[in-house]
Formats: structure tokens, C-alpha cells, sequence
């Protein structure tokens, strides 16, 4: 399904067994690392990612809905073939800032929810290094915020399955340590 079908919220959706390895990966390079807690997405495939790596810590996966998939409405569960021709779709992607999923929500809206879910667990674990698990596009719009990019050319930045990046956040300040690195 990775790279021919829109996803999104789909529940029953597993992991494939290259999912779970690059899972197991992530764990072993986390394990013995200071986190104090495994935030992630409710969706299944996010979950199952953040299992292992709570599991090499000793710590249990907290959900956090700020997390959650972009809602790609009535567009969840498709082919990207049968969405390429769609002028909804060119205009979700030409331009993240102004478009919304029909029957779901904006891009806009899913970067506020990520960056608020962001701030509460910044307010909960105060200097702590915590473990985000979530999706491209979420992620992404969050690391454009960070770095001060507009979101509708947020595309440019690169996040490879199971890739670790960092952000430290001080109370006034935010510091991007890397971004897309390879487990």
C-alpha cells in the first residue's frame, strides 16, 4: 500500500514486515536513551511502530490525538492513480495553505493540531527527550513550522519511513537538530 495508496485514518491497516523491522531498528537505536515517555498517533500502523520502541524502554505507548493522521476525508483508502486526475487533489497539493480534503480537514488545521499536541506534552515533560510517533505529512508540517517554512512548500522537506528527527524546544525557543535521519 506505502506509495500507491492514500491511507490515511483506514483502520486495520498493519505494518508490513518492513514496517516492523525498521520498528525493531528504531528500537534498538532508542534503547538505554534518557526518554521519559512514547507519545503516538492512534492509528494502527503508528502504533505498532511506537510498541517496540516503548518496549526497549520499559515504557508503555501513550496515544495522543494531536498526533493523528492528517483526515483525508473521502480521499482515505484510495489509489493515488485514481486521485491524480481529481482538480481537488492538484489543488491539495499545489497548495497545502489554502486546500482542505473533501469531507475532511486542511493541512492548516492539521499543523495547528499537531503543534498544540506538541505544546501540552512540551507543558508535561518540561527538558525531557520524549518519542514522537506519527505521519509524514504531520510531521512534516510540524518541522516547516519550526523552521519557519510556509506550509504549502512544507514538500520539501524529506521524511523517509522510520526516520528519527530532532527538535529541541526551550520555553521562548525552538532548536531543529536534524532532520530524516536513517535508522
Amino acid at each position: 500500500m506505502l506509495g500507491r495508496t492514500l491511507t490515511g485514518r483506514v483502520p486495520g491497516v498493519p505494518l508490513s514486515p518492513e514496517g516492523r523491522a525498521q520498528a525493531a531498528r528504531l528500537a534498538e537505536w532508542v534503547r538505554g536513551r534518557p526518554v521519559a515517555a512514547v507519545l503516538s498517533s492512534p492509528v494502527q500502523r503508528a502504533q505498532e511502530t511506537a510498541a517496540p520502541i516503548a518496549a526497549a524502554l520499559g515504557l508503555p505507548v501513550l496515544t495522543e490525538a494531536g498526533l493523528d493522521e492528517v483526515d483525508f476525508g473521502i480521499w482515505a483508502g484510495a489509489a493515488f492513480t485514481d486521485l491524480d486526475p481529481l482538480p481537488d487533489w492538484r489543488a491539495w497539493n499545489a497548495a497545502r495553505s489554502l486546500a482542505a480534503c473533501p469531507g475532511g480537514e486542511s493541512m492548516v488545521d492539521a499543523q495547528a493540531r499537531a503543534l498544540a499536541g506538541i505544546s501540552r506534552l512540551h507543558e508535561r515533560y518540561p527538558g525531557s527527550e520524549i518519542v514522537l510517533v506519527s505521519h509524514s505529512d504531520v510531521l512534516k508540517s510540524v518541522l516547516a513550522h519550526y523552521l519557519g517554512v510556509p506550509l504549502d512548500l512544507f514538500q520539501r522537506i524529506t521524511l523517509d519511513p522510520a526516520s528519527r528527527s530532532v527538535v529541541v524546544l526551550f520555553d521562548a525557543n525552538v532548536r531543529v537538530d536534524g532532520i530524516n535521519f536513517p535508522v
